[in-house]
């Protein structure tokens, strides 16, 4: 039986106008040494530049593994419940039905293309951002898609999903940043008291 091994990480951190900073960078290339050791067959990315550079980035370190675009993966917000709208209607101000609409279609395309067995035996990087993150770990605990909204990774951080057929998805890491020194952690969350 074959296993589609996912590697979801969400890009360094990046500066407003969506490129990587230092930080960001440094952190590429420390889950870039990290991913080296696996036997990595391609490295997925969003198309937005925080993600492809990161992806570049962790490509140097896998020197023979195709680093390729794929617009699944681009940042969006998966699905927003009504009650989501009224508890943080600043954060969701402007989304209306057209913009769940299109939320819908997304999700089930990232689900549709990643979230699934492979053909044959596959471990695949996607780098991406932390709603898509959130959103394939929430399938793959089948979770109610509001699940998604509770669940947030840091700049850089693994999770790592197993796709097997005739069983449910195994999530074996969830925002795992042991690669990354006390400094470069915990990036991408609001200020707060950390372990």
């Amino acid at each position: 039986m074959a296993t589609r091994h996912v590697y979801l990480v969400r890009h360094g951190v990046a500066d407003p106008f969506g490129e990587l900073t230092g930080i960001g960078r440094r952190q590429s290339e420390l889950v870039g040494q990290r991913l080296a050791g696996l036997p990595v067959d391609v490295i997925w990315h969003s198309p937005l530049p925080r993600a492809t550079r990161c992806a570049q980035i962790v490509g140097r370190h896998l020197p023979n593994v195709a680093v390729l675009e794929a617009p699944e993966l681009i940042d969006h917000i998966p699905h927003v419940p009504d009650q989501a709208l009224q508890d943080r209607s600043p954060f969701f101000d402007g989304y209306g039905p057209a913009e769940t609409a299109e939320a819908e279609r997304r999700s089930d395309a990232l689900t549709t293309r990643f979230a699934r067995p492979a053909e044959t035996e596959t471990h695949e990087v996607l780098i991406t951002h932390a709603y898509p993150v959130a959103w394939l770990v929430r399938h793959a605990l089948d979770a109610p898609p509001a699940r998604w909204l509770g669940l947030n990774c840091g700049n850089t951080a693994l999770t790592a999903i197993e796709y097997r057929d005739g069983t449910a998805p195994a999530v074996l890491l969830y925002n795992d940043m042991g690669h990354l020194p006390t400094d470069l952690r915990w990036t991408g969350f609001a200020a707060g008291t950390r372990p």
